[in-house]
């Protein structure tokens, strides 16, 4: 029943009912740049495979084996990011991209080879969790950088932004996962902020402000059985 179509589908509604408690066909229609009508025409079809329920009031949810299927994509996705950065030094702003195409094709066993030859890591290089072969997802109590309080400083935990041109110029100030940043002025009415960060102080739109999360400093993890050798 899956089908890289089928994949995409599933995981942008996964991501989405991350982000809201209704997920709706138009922004499902919207974040994947099709029409209202193809969207729709592909719900009534994941709907017929058991993998969403929809109602007009309720939107667009996940079944259990929806969900299922969702996490072990996002694991791929997030498990091929990492090695593409970590083993072949693809900058951030291009693992999103490839990992897309890889993402539908890995097998199983691949997959556990990339994880041991990582040391079964918890989060890819955007600071996004990556669920666990029995499809747990590591909890994080973050905020948003634009909701940090003037004077007081974090510890940047996680980069929302996938475009490539927005995570170049995030990764050019220095906006990355484990840098320290403080806010030290933020205009009113949703203005831009002012961060300062080991490289300097930086003017930063409040839209990106807001597709950057941030938290407490945690310890460095322990990668798990890291293999040595070829994978």
């Amino acid at each position: 029943m899956s089908s890289p179509a089928v994949e995409n589908y599933i995981k942008t509604i996964y991501q989405l009912q991350s982000d809201t408690e209704t997920v709706t066909i138009s922004a499902l229609a919207d974040t994947l740049q099709i029409s209202a009508a193809s969207a729709t025409n592909m719900v009534k079809k994941l709907a017929d495979l058991k993998l969403v329920r929809h109602s007009p009031y309720r939107g667009v949810e996940l079944t259990k084996t929806g969900e299922k299927l969702a996490l072990e994509v996002i694991r791929h996705h997030r498990l091929v990011e990492l090695f593409l950065a970590e083993a072949l030094g693809v900058p951030w702003d291009r693992v999103h991209a490839e990992a897309e195409k890889i993402e539908h094709v890995i097998s199983e066993d691949l997959e556990e080879r990339i994880a041991a030859k990582l040391g079964n890591p918890e989060i890819d290089p955007h600071g996004d969790p990556i669920p666990t072969k029995t499809g747990r997802v590591q909890s994080q109590s973050l905020r948003r950088l634009a909701e940090l309080p003037v004077g007081q400083s974090a510890i940047i935990r996680r980069v929302g932004a996938q475009e490539p041109e927005h995570l170049r110029y995030l990764g050019a100030l220095g906006l990355r996962p484990n840098a320290q940043v403080q806010v030290v002025e933020q205009a009113p009415f949703g203005g831009p902020l002012r961060v300062r960060l080991s490289s300097g102080e930086h003017m930063l739109d409040d839209n990106f402000a807001r597709q950057i999360w941030v938290g407490p400093r945690l310890p460095v993890p322990k990668r798990r059985g890291r293999a040595s050798g070829r994978v």
